[in-house]
């Protein structure tokens, strides 16, 4: 037979908090503190298996009904109180709730039910023993609301009508003004109510009460909200909930009761010290519900001095047990107190590292155990950027749009349309925000220069995001809802809202909201706890991280933040300011070699000066240059009067630049004469690049003594023999200067064919780097401009877990890496192999990469410290990362056999 329950109390447990897949967190965590002999109200945990079950299968197992009864029997003899119609005036009438609880916390998702086992008989009963007929019909009339709302789906607003129509007539406030009759007649107008929605009256056996709460709490897995809250939590692989039945205690007995909710630190700023509140003669949604005022944790220790004590040793004792800041709720009963829930407190970024830290410093936990499970990466990701006040966003009201959370932080400004008018304003000495469809190369000006972008179109890796992030500037990308109307300047959003060109906006790119109005934003705190926090990262991580960086200040703000090196410098940045831009287009339409070499010249001395800027700031530490990679055209304009201004400034016939710009063209130029393809049909291109990097690092290293580690890397190569042709011509570029500096050459993987072939590219390179952005488009077909027109749809249907853009497709890009790692490594032990893709940032990437044995992550210089701290828990994890690794690229029959057998022994 089937264990689908399992009790606890009375100072023991048939479970514990490791078990929390089968009995949820509230349900592990119940027979933790019953274990620990702390006063739990007796109970029993019906498994998230009974639940997958009922999902299946649309009714309860035959089976669970005698485990029921049993643990019921178990209820009764631990409390000496009888259930159901056996009750007689002498007994105490055994009354329970039925809580749902998954292993993972999701607050307020699903559903719960107080005081079961009511009905006119054990009223009477309860009556009879308390005497307190106030507390019993206050008791019924909950629970007659709560059953007819999350059992038989009778809205909670059809009770509230009738409460207030009560309070109405009796010309008082509040509930607890209600008498005792009073809530007695609410009894009986609940069952009106009741059955006027349902079409039957209320039911009155226990038993039948007890088996329809428990199949609603199952339903309320797949409940509207709880599915929403996993989507945007990205909660995945669950079996179900829980269901945790426990008998009552009562907040709501007397004045030497109450009910309260609080966490062992403050959860905003991490202050050792309780935080919370509580309510005397309530129950436990009062507290939540804002029906009334709560009162300060603190001053129950004036109110109930004992109870305080015993509370504050309890929770305590948690939190060092559990070792973790711990969310607990608990009633009090006649003065007794009852633990009735624990578990990890959700807390702020910056809450999150002082806790940490604290509680290395008091023997808490060890610095270990600190990194691993005390801060996410997404707390560290929450203190590097700017956030709005409190107050500011409070008062703002509803965001007007909200689209794709780009690139985080939150940024104020007047609204530009075009990046000329952003350069213009922001040059005039006025905040902009500029606000497009899309972007493109010729933007970079305007956005550089604004405190944020929204733009209608695009997705998490448009131009608009890859190059916000590179900047750390918030953007908002892919906001549909906004109409963009260039020729009027105007925008509207849902609603009929219109923003015009110069109205003051606020944007959360943390969140994707668009506001109207001048937000007040705080900076990020880099305090001394965050610095001896990431320290501890360090001390154990084996992955070096590394950052996107395409200039001096963004390389030192990257060192600053903890980078290792710089692991992607995109040249092509280095020409779209204005006039050396104006080089490149000299050189592509040249009619001369003569003065193509003379254009050539002049991107050699800007690029020189770019180069030291960057080897400067990297300070001797790996930096990777990659050499142009966008198609040629992208350089070049494409509107009639650009051409004949360009035409116009070089002294050339229009229709003679026209056509040679035609020439450049491509029908897809994504898959088209871009990256290594350039380099070979025109190799100036590679030549005046390479010269410009070791110029620059010849001269930093005889300046300053210290030599740069120079990383030449090809791009987009498909063919053995294009890295060879690029790396003879490296080579011999680097032959004519004299006292040349030291430099590897090595390939950028990001075409399928270059992984599948990477032993043969092994034995041409020093290094990879796979491009894990391209290799995503060209593994999935999905092309990353316009998948926000689809694969949100995918992610809501389940066809895709995650945006493959955000954390990488382990089973299809995610084993093109493992088995080029593997390959590579086997050619060419030594090769050095790292990510530079959008995923070097991402927290799961981060771990897969790591358990298919890649070097070091590169990613924008703001995901630095979370790179870190991934890297660091990957490295802790060591064990389960590299083997679930492992079955994810496994071969299909073998992984099979492989999970089978790690299920049989219970992992």
């Amino acid at each position: 037979m089937t264990k689908w329950i399992y009790k606890f109390g009375g100072g023991s447990a048939d479970g514990n908090k490791t078990m929390k897949q089968l009995l949820g967190g509230k349900g592990a965590n119940l027979a933790e503190m019953a274990g620990l002999g702390l006063r739990v109200p007796p109970g029993f945990t019906i498994t998230t298996d009974c639940c997958q079950y009922y999902a299946k299968n649309g009714f309860l197992p035959d089976d669970l009904q005698a485990q029921i009864q049993e643990s019921m029997e178990f209820l009764q003899a631990q409390t000496s109180a009888v259930f159901g119609d056996r009750c007689t005036e002498g007994d105490l009438p055994l009354l329970v709730s039925v809580r749902s609880g998954a292993a993972i916390s999701m607050p307020g998702m699903m559903d719960t039910v107080l005081n079961l086992g009511l009905n006119e008989k054990t009223a009477a009963a309860l009556l009879a023993k308390t005497g307190n007929p106030r507390f019993v019909y206050d008791a019924y009339r909950r629970f007659v609301d709560m059953f007819g709302d999350v059992v038989c789906g009778v809205s909670h607003e059809k009770f509230e009508e009738a409460m207030q129509a009560m309070k109405d007539r009796r010309g008082v406030k509040d509930d607890i003004e209600l008498s005792a009759d009073d809530l007695k007649e609410l009894v009986t107008e609940y069952k009106g109510v009741f059955e006027k929605g349902t079409g039957t009256p209320f039911p009155e056996d226990p038993g039948q009460q007890l088996h329809m709460a428990i199949m609603a709490v199952f339903r309320s897995w797949n409940n509207p909200r709880a599915i929403k809250y996993r989507k945007i939590n990205k909660i995945t692989s669950l079996k179900g909930t829980a269901v945790n039945v426990q008998y009552m205690a009562y907040g709501n007995f007397s004045d030497n009761s109450g009910t309260g909710v609080l966490f062992t630190r403050n959860p905003s700023t991490g202050e050792n010290k309780l935080y919370g509140e509580y309510l005397i003669k309530a129950q436990g949604e009062d507290v939540v519900a804002g029906i009334r005022t709560p009162l300060p944790i603190s001053t129950l220790e004036d109110r109930m001095p004992e109870v305080y004590r015993e509370l504050y040793d309890s929770v305590k004792l948690l939190e060092k047990h559990m070792k973790n800041v711990q969310d607990c709720e608990f009633t009090v009963q006649e003065g007794v107190l009852y633990m009735l829930q624990t578990r990890d407190g959700k807390r702020t970024g910056k809450a999150a590292v002082q806790i940490a830290v604290d509680m290395v410093h008091e023997g808490v936990v060890t610095k270990r155990h600190a990194v691993e499970h005390l801060v996410t990466p997404a707390h560290i990701d929450q203190l590097l950027h700017p956030s709005f006040t409190k107050a500011s966003r409070a008062g703002a009201g509803a965001a007007i749009a909200k689209g794709l959370a780009a690139s985080p932080g939150a940024a104020v400004g007047q609204v530009v349309m075009t990046a000329d008018e952003a350069e213009e304003w922001v040059a005039a000495g006025k905040k902009v925000i500029l606000v497009r469809q899309d972007t493109s190369a010729e933007d970079v000006g305007g956005m550089h220069v604004s405190e944020g972008i929204v733009t209608s179109r695009g997705g998490m890796t448009s131009h608009a995001a890859v190059v916000a992030r590179g900047w750390g500037k918030p953007c908002v990308a892919g906001c549909g809802d906004l109409v963009v109307n260039m020729a009027e300047r105007v925008v509207t959003a849902p609603g009929g809202k219109v923003v015009r060109e110069g109205d003051w906006i606020s944007i959360d790119g943390s969140t994707g909201e668009v506001l109207v109005g001048r937000l007040e934003t705080e900076p990020p705190a880099m305090e001394g706890t965050f610095v001896e926090f990431m320290s501890w990262a360090d001390e154990v991580r084996e992955m070096q991280v590394l950052a996107n960086a395409d200039t001096g200040p963004d390389v030192a703000r990257a060192i600053e933040l903890g980078a290792n090196g710089v692991g992607l410098v995109r040249t092509e940045h280095m020409f779209l300011i204005i006039d050396r831009l104006m080089s490149m287009r000299r050189m592509l339409v040249a009619d001369t070699a003569e003065e193509r070499q003379d254009a050539v010249e002049h991107m050699i001395r800007f690029q020189t000066e770019d180069f030291i800027s960057i080897f400067q700031a990297a300070g001797g530490r790996p930096v990777t240059v990659r050499l142009l990679d966008p198609p040629l055209h992208e350089f070049l304009p494409k509107e009639p009067e650009a051409i004949e201004t360009l035409a116009k400034e070089l002294g050339k016939d229009v229709a003679e630049v026209d056509r040679k710009i035609r020439a450049h063209q491509e029908l897809n130029p994504m898959l088209g004469h871009r990256g290594c393809r350039v380099g070979v049909t025109h190799t100036e291109v590679t030549e005046m690049q390479v010269r410009a990097i070791l110029l620059a690092a010849r001269q930093v290293r005889d300046e300053t003594g210290v030599t740069p580690e120079v990383e030449i890397m090809v791009p987009l190569v498909a063919l053995d023999a294009e890295l060879e042709h690029q790396r003879a011509l490296i080579e011999a570029t680097a032959r004519t200067l004299e006292n040349c500096p030291p430099f590897k050459v090595g390939s950028m993987i990001e075409t399928p064919r270059a992984a599948i072939i990477a032993y043969q590219l092994a034995k041409h390179a020093d290094f990879f780097s796979f491009g894990t952005n391209d290799l995503t488009q060209m593994t999935l077909a999905f092309s990353r401009d316009d998948m926000n027109s689809f694969v949100p749809n995918y992610m809501e249907l389940g066809i895709l877990k995650d945006d493959p853009f955000q954390t990488v497709d382990q089973q299809g890009v995610g084993k093109l890496v493992f088995n080029a790692v593997r390959d590579a490594r086997r050619s060419n032990p030594g090769i050095r192999i790292g990510v530079c893709g959008e995923h070097g940032g991402d927290e799961k990437s981060i771990k897969f990469f790591f358990g298919a044995g890649v070097d070091y992550v590169s990613c924008s210089p703001l995901r630095v410290p979370l790179a870190r701290l991934a890297a660091a828990q990957a490295t802790l994890a060591r064990e389960d990362t590299v083997r679930s690794v492992a079955l994810i690229v496994a071969d299909p029959h073998e992984a099979a056999e492989a999970a089978a057998a790690e299920e049989k022994e219970g992992k």
